[in-house]
């Protein structure tokens, strides 16, 4: 039972990092660095990307694989001085996929269905697209994720900790 839920907790706390690394470069480079292009280059990279990331990859083995390995070492760390912290990372990570799916998923959508740059008004997309808005929700995440991250990496702490004591 040990190795499981050393595993799980392993598996918890780094598809958790992998994913508030994700927010995180989008936060300090990806965004900051479409700020400064002219529209047509927002809208298409802005597309190309979104399009990318929808993979299984990244949505199933991160975005969602690290809640359910948030929930499975939680599970199986029941009787365990980490649990508390695996919960409390599990719920700052549950707000920070429904802040995804609420907010920043539906602006990427709409900008996605917008249509192709070479045909459309990419001012009014762009405008309509509200970056600012996107960008103070994706802080949002970021911060929720990497907190999250880091109680899943004191719980790892303490497991290992108490597997060591006799």
């Amino acid at each position: 039972m040990n190795g499981l839920r050393v595993a799980a907790l392993m598996a918890a706390t780094m598809t958790t990092g992998l994913v508030a690394g994700v927010y995180g470069i989008y936060a300090n480079a990806f965004m900051p660095g479409l700020a400064t292009t002219d529209d047509k280059t927002f809208v298409s990279a802005f597309q190309a990307v979104d399009r990318a990331i929808v993979n299984p990859l990244f949505l199933g083995l991160g975005f969602v694989g690290a809640l359910l390995f948030t929930v499975l070492a939680g599970a199986v760390s029941l009787k365990e001085k980490a649990l508390p912290w695996i919960a409390i990372a599990f719920a700052l990570y549950l707000v920070s996929m429904i802040v995804t799916v609420a907010v920043n998923v539906p602006m990427n959508d709409a900008l996605k269905a917008a249509g192709d740059p070479g045909s459309i008004d990419v001012a009014a997309v762009r405008a309509a697209f509200d970056e600012s808005k996107w960008r103070t929700f994706n802080l949002v995440r970021t911060v929720l994720a990497t907190v999250s991250f880091g109680f899943l990496g004191w719980a790892l702490y303490l497991t290992g900790k108490s597997a060591a004591q006799p």
